[in-house]
């Protein structure tokens, strides 16, 4: 089961995602991240990948998708706010996008 992330991992945490293009969501506890692709076949095909993770890992994003942009948030809905999957989750589609 997720837990919430809070005090110094979460900070930790955030420290890292920051570094990588992650931004705090204003208004709730959850993290967001815009991905620009040379196409739209390029990131419909990161999406493919990701769904494929995020269904292993059952944390699923909320995204969306125009031509070759994708916006991304993530947050745990079962706690109410950031968890460890979504750091997890994040760095999964970092990787996949290079």
């Amino acid at each position: 089961m997720a837990e919430k992330l809070e005090g110094v991992a979460r900070a930790e945490a955030l420290a890292v995602l920051a570094s990588a293009g992650w931004s705090r969501v204003t208004g709730r506890d959850a993290i967001e991240k815009t991905f620009v692709f040379a196409d739209f076949t390029r990131a419909f095909g990161w999406m493919t990948q990701v769904a494929l993770v995020a269904e292993k890992m059952d944390h699923h994003p909320e995204w969306f998708n125009v031509y070759k942009t994708v916006n991304v948030t993530l947050a745990t809905h079962s706690v109410n706010g950031l968890s460890g999957l979504d750091v997890t989750l994040a760095g999964k589609m970092d990787r996949l996008a290079g």
